[in-house]
């Protein structure tokens, strides 16, 4: 690869990280933004559903690390996929290949992956104090990153109530959001929101999220970078149940387009499915573990000068 490709390649990971982030985002927005607006919105009806939405994603977000999952990752050039199990190891995530276009490996396959997993066990129980609270703290990090910015994202789309319909076998709120006039992105993450629209489908019983669609409307440029996210450029996120008050993902799929120096386009795409969740072994103490964890971190870390 020429220096100017990988120049190119570079720019594109981070623009397309950026809509990743940016429809994450305005997920967690659908839910959190009526807090902002129960005082604003005509509909009553739309704050009270959407505040009920908040409580059951707040629990689902709290309960998520507790569980162990498989996920099956679509190739991105191609049919073929990857599927591996999720399992919490001390405190944080590990992800092991069980499975190459739905086929169990090979023996020789297994025998590296059993490998690698007790490298991984083993480098962990040999952790320091301060060397296992920075790796948990980082995984936190990750998982907090996206739930902090949404105080800055209450202000950033409106709802409205489009009907009721039937999705999966379940009664459904249906809502529109459209980016409020006015707003102002706090950071490069969120400058893709201004030029996005999507729709929520809420379950009427649990008021937890079956679905969640959104897409850019408009280019939309990243500051920073000779670049812009092209319409085109949407995601899906569905939801299911996985005991009576937690729902997790179940499948997320991003397509994004985006022109690098306003000329040169480019494309990226994400199709995950989640699947099997149960309890973690480790669950019992796994959240204590973490607040530890954090805790060891940041009292390891040097004051700023």
């Amino acid at each position: 690869m020429s220096v100017m490709g990988f120049g190119v390649e570079l720019r594109w990971s981070v623009i397309a990280n950026a809509a990743v982030s940016a429809s994450m985002l305005l997920i967690m927005a659908m839910s959190s933004s009526a807090k902002a607006q129960t005082g604003a919105i005509a509909q009553p009806d739309v704050a009270s559903i959407i505040a009920k939405s908040v409580e059951a994603n707040d629990r689902d977000w709290d309960a998520e690390p507790q569980y162990d999952y498989t996920e099956r990752d679509r190739d991105a050039h191609g049919p073929g996929t990857k599927t591996y199990a999720v399992t919490m190891v001390l405190g944080s995530p590990y992800e092991r290949l069980v499975a190459i276009n739905g086929k169990e490996l090979s023996s020789a396959q297994k025998k590296e992956e059993q490998k690698k997993y007790d490298q991984m066990l083993s480098a962990r129980k040999s952790e320091s104090p301060e060397e296992k609270a920075k790796r948990v703290s980082s995984y936190e990090a990750g998982r907090r990153r996206d739930h902090e910015m949404l105080t800055q994202l209450t202000k950033a789309f409106d709802f409205t109530l489009e009907g009721e319909q039937t999705l999966a076998g379940r009664p459904v709120y249906v809502l529109n959001a459209t980016p409020r006039a006015g707003y102002q992105p706090p950071n490069r993450d969120c400058e893709v929101l201004p030029g996005m629209q999507g729709k929520l489908w809420i379950d009427e019983a649990s008021f937890q999220w079956v679905k969640v669609e959104a897409h850019v409307m408009r280019p939309v440029s990243i500051e920073g970078f000779l670049a812009q996210v092209e319409p085109g450029t949407k995601f899906e996120l569905e939801k299911t149940p996985v005991n009576k008050d937690i729902w997790l993902p179940k499948h997320y799929a991003m397509r994004a387009s985006a022109k690098v120096l306003f000329i040169v386009p480019h494309h990226s795409h994400e199709d995950e499915t989640y699947f099997n969740y149960h309890q973690s072994q480790s669950s019992s103490n796994t959240s204590q573990l973490r607040s530890q964890s954090q805790a060891q971190y940041a009292n390891s870390r040097p004051a700023n000068p």
